[in-house]
């Protein structure tokens, strides 16, 4: 691994929030590359127990073989092969260890200085990564809540239902604000959506010089390269991909939600959203918690018509149905194999 290899960027926060937008700015510079997410932590990490002793390269093997297996389903594909063998012979004795070894791989095929990951689910593990690269950086985006619930609700991502995903938002802030906390400005970058669309080169620079990178032309014409081309015409949740940086989303929940959406998004994350310094109706706290029924059924709704529009129109609708298969997969497969004990050694008698 190159010095620099040892320095991977993590975009943290809540999906829905230009996290994708991020990558392919942060993609677009000479020195990093930034492949679109299959989200192994999120998905691979809750299983650690089920592959047993990691420093066993047999256990190891077999978590290698099943994030590989999520690589080769995943919505977004990425466009080198990945070496089993070399993954599990240099991937660290943990489950980051192996998704650091395969994003690894990944920046040798593309021959640039350092990764990133765009998982904003890694804000569940900031600890990890810097046990494991003290040297790592986290670019903590942050986007006005109602914004992100208003995406969500008409995206394949994230939770559709506003509550769901107001809920969502504050536990993910809530763990950005305790790194942030923790480790430091020196460490996680604090950003804020709004700010990025509305003066991209001053924070791209600000970006820049936190992540101790010269700052690139080219990442504010990030649209133009093949990589943003392509996610747009994966999914219309990223159609905005291969666009020129805008302000034409910033308070989109003005027609995105219904006013009584808005409100209740409010409710929920008020504290954290006056903290980060966005406005909050104080009508709020007046609005009635829907019942879980109700958050389920109006969840469902929205789901079907998303999951329509879907199959009309993403050309990764059927790998985004396998990947969410194989990851049901994965979690029975989890639970057979820590209901059945491992095979005691058997010691010949002298």
């Amino acid at each position: 691994m190159s010095p620099d290899g040892a320095r991977p960027v993590f975009i943290i926060g809540t999906e829905r929030s230009g996290s994708n937008l991020l990558r392919l700015i942060l993609n677009a510079h000479s020195r990093i590359t930034v492949p679109h997410p299959p989200h192994f932590m999120r998905f691979l990490a809750p299983l650690a127990a089920g592959y047993g002793d990691l420093s066993v390269e047999r256990n190891r093997r077999r978590l290698v073989d099943d994030a590989l297996g999520l690589l080769a389903r995943h919505i977004h594909p990425w466009p080198h092969p990945v070496d089993r063998d070399r993954v599990v012979a240099s991937a660290g004795p943990t489950v980051f260890g192996v998704v650091a070894a395969i994003y690894e791989q990944h920046r040798a095929a593309e021959g640039k200085a350092r990764w990133g990951c765009k998982s904003t689910f890694m804000v569940d593990h900031v600890d990890e990564v810097l046990a494991e690269f003290p040297a790592a950086r986290f670019v903590w985006l942050v986007r006005n809540p109602q914004d992100v619930a208003s995406s969500a609700k008409t995206a394949v991502f994230g939770h559709c239902h506003p509550y769901r995903m107001a809920r969502l938002w504050r536990t993910q802030q809530e763990r950005a604000v305790a790194a942030h906390t923790r480790w430091g400005p020196g460490v996680v970058h604090l950003l804020r959506y709004e700010d990025l669309v509305e003066r991209p080169e001053k924070e791209l620079r600000a970006l820049c010089a936190f992540l101790g990178e010269e700052f690139e032309p080219a990442m504010l014409a990030h649209h133009t390269s093949p990589a943003a081309r392509r996610t747009a015409r994966l999914s219309e949740s990223w159609r905005l991909a291969g666009r020129p940086i805008s302000t034409g989303r910033v308070g989109a929940h003005l027609t995105g939600l219904s006013p009584t959406e808005r409100l209740l998004v409010d409710r929920v994350t008020a504290p954290l959203k006056k903290r980060l310094g966005y406005p909050v109706d104080e009508r709020a706290r007046l609005v009635p918690v829907p019942s879980p029924p109700a958050v389920a059924l109006r969840s469902a709704l929205l789901r079907s018509r998303v999951e329509l529009r879907s199959a009309r129109q993403d050309e990764n609708h059927r790998l985004r149905l396998a990947r969410d298969g194989y990851v049901r997969w994965l979690r029975v497969k989890s639970l057979v194999r820590r209901a059945v004990p491992a095979p005691r050694k058997t010691v010949s008698p002298a």
